[in-house]
C-alpha cells in the first residue's frame, strides 16, 4: 500500500542537469530519512545522498558540489538536483524513505521503482 514513485530520469550530455523527484503515498505518520541510491552495471548499489527529519544531509564524495538533495515534507517528496553531470553518474537511481505508519508501529524502508540516468555525448 505504501508507494514511492520516481520521475525525472533521462538522457543528457555531459555537463547537463536533471532533477529527480520521488513522492510517497500511503499511511504516513513520520519519515525519518529520505535519500537516493544508484547502481551502475556491474557495480554495487551506493548511497548518493540522504536527508533526515532534522535536516542532516550527507553526500557521497563523488557528487559533492554538483548534487543537491531537498525535501518537501507537506508532499512527502524528496528531490535530487543533479548539475554538471558526468558519464560516471550513469546509473539507475532509486529513492528510499524510512517511514513509520503509526506512532506505535515499526518503521520500514521503502524503495522507488528506479529511474535511468544516462550521461553521454
Amino acid at each position: 500500500q505504501m508507494q514511492l514513485v520516481e520521475s525525472g530520469g533521462g538522457l543528457v550530455q555531459p555537463g547537463g542537469s536533471l532533477r529527480l523527484s520521488c513522492a510517497a503515498s500511503g499511511k504516513i505518520f513520520s519519515i525519518s530519512v529520505m535519500g537516493w541510491y544508484r547502481q551502475a552495471p556491474g557495480k554495487e548499489r551506493e548511497l548518493v545522498a540522504r536527508i533526515t527529519n532534522i535536516g542532516s544531509i550527507d553526500y557521497v564524495d563523488s557528487v559533492k558540489g554538483r548534487f543537491t538533495i531537498s525535501r518537501d515534507n507537506a508532499k512527502n517528496t524528496v528531490y535530487l538536483q543533479m548539475n554538471n553531470l558526468k558519464p560516471e553518474d550513469t546509473a539507475v537511481y532509486y529513492c528510499y524513505m524510512n517511514i513509520r505508519s503509526s506512532d506505535y508501529g515499526p518503521d520500514r524502508n521503502y524503495w522507488g521503482q528506479g529511474t535511468q540516468v544516462t550521461v553521454s555525448s
